[in-house]
C-alpha cells in the first residue's frame, strides 16, 4: 500500500491558511472530545435527529448482529440541531481517524486552496462535508448511529486535487522505501480504499459497534469533482495565484501542477 507523506509543492512558500485554519479546529474539537466523551454524542450528526427534528438525548436500542440489542449513548445537543452538520465534520472517532484524515488535508489541501482562492475553498471545503452529510443521511434516514469526521469534506479535495493536479509528484512510503509517483496512482489507491475500510460513524458502547460512512465518502468525493470540473472549464486560462505565478517564475514548476 503506498501511504503518502507529502506532493511535490516545495516551490510554493505562500501559506494556505484556510487549510491550517481547518487542522487546527480540527485538532482542538477532538481535544474537547477527549475531555467530554459525551460532547461526541450530542454534537454528531444523528440521521433520525435530522429527519425527525427531535433531539435524541435517552440511549437508543439497536440489533447489531452477532451482538443483539446493543444501547447507543445520545446526549443534548445544540438548540439547532442542523448545527451538528458543520460541528461533526470537525470531529473525530479516535487518533487514528483524525490523524489519517489530517495528513491527507496537510498534503492536497493547500494545492486547492491555492487554486480556488482561501474564501471560495472554505466555502468548497464545508459544502463538501454537507453534502457527504446528507449523502448519508439519505442513505439511512432513521439511523440513531453519530455520524462524524472530516471524511466527507477530505473527500471533496481529494476529488479536486485528482482534477486539477492529475501529475502533481507525490512522494509515498511502499514496503519501507519512499517512492515518488503521480498524484493520480495514490489518489485512485486512496478511492479504492474507501471501498473497503475507513472510519465515519462511531458507538462507543458496552459492545462496540459502528460503520463506514461510506455514502458521505462518495458524496464530498462527487463534489469534490464536480467543483474542479467546473473551474477547469469556466476558467480556461491559469487565474492569477500562487502557482501561476509561480510558473512564471520557474516554467519547468508547472509540471507539478
Amino acid at each position: 500500500m503506498l501511504f503518502p507523506i507529502s506532493d511535490d509543492d516545495r516551490h510554493v512558500s505562500t501559506p494556505a491558511f484556510v487549510t491550517y485554519g481547518l487542522l487546527a479546529i480540527n485538532v482542538l474539537l477532538f481535544l474537547v472530545q477527549i475531555s467530554d466523551p459525551m460532547f461526541t454524542y450530542g454534537w454528531s450528526v444523528i440521521p433520525k435527529e435530522i429527519t425527525t427534528g427531535i433531539d435524541l438525548v435517552e440511549p437508543q436500542e439497536i440489533a447489531v448482529p452477532g451482538q443483539g440489542i446493543v444501547l447507543i449513548p445520545q446526549a443534548p445537543g445544540p438548540p439547532i440541531l442542523w448545527m451538528t452538520l458543520l460541528s461533526a465534520m470537525f470531529m473525530h472517532g479516535g487518533f487514528g481517524h483524525i490523524a489519517g484524515n489530517m495528513l491527507y488535508l496537510w498534503i492536497f489541501g493547500n494545492n486547492v486552496e491555492h487554486r480556488f482562492g482561501h474564501l471560495w475553498f472554505l466555502i468548497f471545503y464545508v459544502s463538501s462535508g454537507l453534502v457527504g452529510s446528507f449523502a448519508q443521511i439519505a442513505m439511512a434516514p432513521d439511523s440513531v448511529i453519530p455520524n462524524l469526521g472530516a471524511s466527507g469534506a477530505i473527500a471533496g479535495v481529494m476529488g479536486a486535487y485528482l482534477v486539477l493536479f492529475p501529475r502533481n509528484q507525490v512522494n509515498a512510503v511502499f514496503l519501507y522505501h519512499i517512492v515518488t509517483v503521480p498524484a493520480v496512482v495514490v489518489l485512485g489507491m486512496w478511492i479504492a480504499m474507501q471501498l473497503v475500510s475507513g472510519y465515519g460513524s462511531i458507538a462507543a458502547t458496552s459492545g462496540s459497534t459502528g460503520g463506514v460512512a461510506y455514502m458521505a465518502h462518495i458524496g464530498g468525493f462527487f463534489t469534490g469533482v464536480c467543483a474542479a470540473l467546473l473551474c477547469k472549464f469556466q476558467i480556461r486560462e491559469e487565474p492569477d495565484n500562487v502557482l501561476s505565478r509561480q510558473y512564471q517564475r520557474d516554467p519547468t514548476a508547472y509540471r507539478l501542477w
